[in-house]
């Protein structure tokens, strides 16, 4: 299940404050939903800061998952537009994702990606022995760039920067503070061979083979990603990316798709991964609905945090076959079952 917009945040902070009236000294209690026609649910009537009308978090399309931080205006009010598609032009896309190798190497990737996936073959193993596979770009360099101008549009339309690594920014948590040491309980290790598998991801993506992933914009849950091609069990989708800050600063923060980075014995050394300003695909793909049955199917992804050369480090990945066409869901709770979801698709 996905929520309905791109506040897809799971931290372990309190779960979103009530909505406040806007004014002590104006009462809206007479106040209803344009969209369902009732009061109900008075807490999550949000009311547009422009006509004053109101409308349940819920009714919303796409859904509001919290209540937005400062100023909010209703889609009549917004003038919100439709996102036009970014420019599908070879060089602005290579440039937007600073991709190192010319345009005319990237049109021989299609041959050059069979011969390396086959001297690294030992790469590939069984599931019984569940080691990581790396992702399949699609074969077409034109396919490629039509996924990479998808998430192009996301990120344009939600004014974020492209970064596929962890951020450390002034004000924020500093890199030394990214200690897997300090997980409450401990933290898996990423082996010598999965490890390799990720930076090979990585390498990959610099060079233009980009993973078979398209990101669609959905009435209900706003952006949303789809598999583009079959990806098999156990392939690693993507790292979870943004600015890294200590989640003592973001309790009481709406920033989208917030995600547990370490949780620490210590609260006041918990980190989360904030992709409001920097990240990649990951903040679009969303969570299931994980109060019914039919959201939990939904699930093929998992997340899970590793520790990574003595850092923390949340990938996606695979936790069952997907086939092409099927959206990518994953349990936005995890094991912490803090952040509500029941509003999710």
């Amino acid at each position: 299940m996905a929520p309905a917009t791109t506040l897809k945040r799971r931290t372990q902070a309190p779960n979103p404050l009530s909505l406040p009236l806007k004014d002590n000294h104006e009462d809206y209690s007479n106040t209803y939903c344009e969209e369902c026609g009732s009061g109900d649910a008075a807490n999550q009537l949000l009311l547009c800061d422009k006509c004053d009308r109101g409308f349940h978090l819920f009714c919303l399309r796409p859904i509001l998952v919290s209540v937005p931080k400062g100023s909010w205006f209703c889609p009549s009010c917004s003038n919100h537009k439709k996102l036009k598609k970014f420019p599908l032009v070879q060089t602005k896309i290579i440039d937007f994702f600073r991709i190192q190798r010319s345009s005319e190497s990237i049109q021989k990737l299609c041959g050059d990606n069979r011969k390396r996936r086959k001297r690294v073959g030992s790469l590939v193993v069984s599931k019984k022995k569940r080691k990581l596979l790396p992702f399949n770009p699609s074969e077409d360099p034109n396919r490629r760039l039509q996924q990479m101008a998808s998430l192009a549009t996301a990120m344009v339309g939600t004014g974020t920067e492209f970064s596929n690594e962890l951020t450390y920014m002034p004000g924020m948590a500093r890199r030394s503070a990214n200690r897997a040491v300090l997980e409450q309980g401990g933290m898996q290790v990423l082996s010598r061979e999965d490890t390799e598998t990720l930076k090979l991801c990585k390498n990959m993506m610099e060079r233009g083979e980009w993973p078979p992933l398209f990101v669609v914009f959905d009435s209900q849950e706003g952006f949303t990603v789809e598999a583009d091609r079959f990806i098999k069990d156990l392939t690693i989708i993507t790292e979870y990316t943004g600015d890294v800050d200590y989640l003592k600063n973001r309790e009481h923060d709406d920033g989208d798709s917030m995600m547990t980075l370490l949780s620490a014995a210590n609260h006041s050394q918990s980190l989360v991964i904030c992709p409001d300003k920097r990240g990649n695909i990951a903040r679009f793909i969303s969570g299931i609905n994980n109060h019914t049955m039919e959201g939990k199917k939904k699930q093929n992804l998992k997340c899970v945090r590793f520790n990574v050369n003595g850092e923390c480090r949340a990938l996606l990945i695979a936790s069952r076959d997907i086939v092409k066409g099927e959206r990518l869901y994953y349990n936005y709770n995890g094991y912490e079952h803090e952040y509500p979801t029941q509003h999710f698709i």
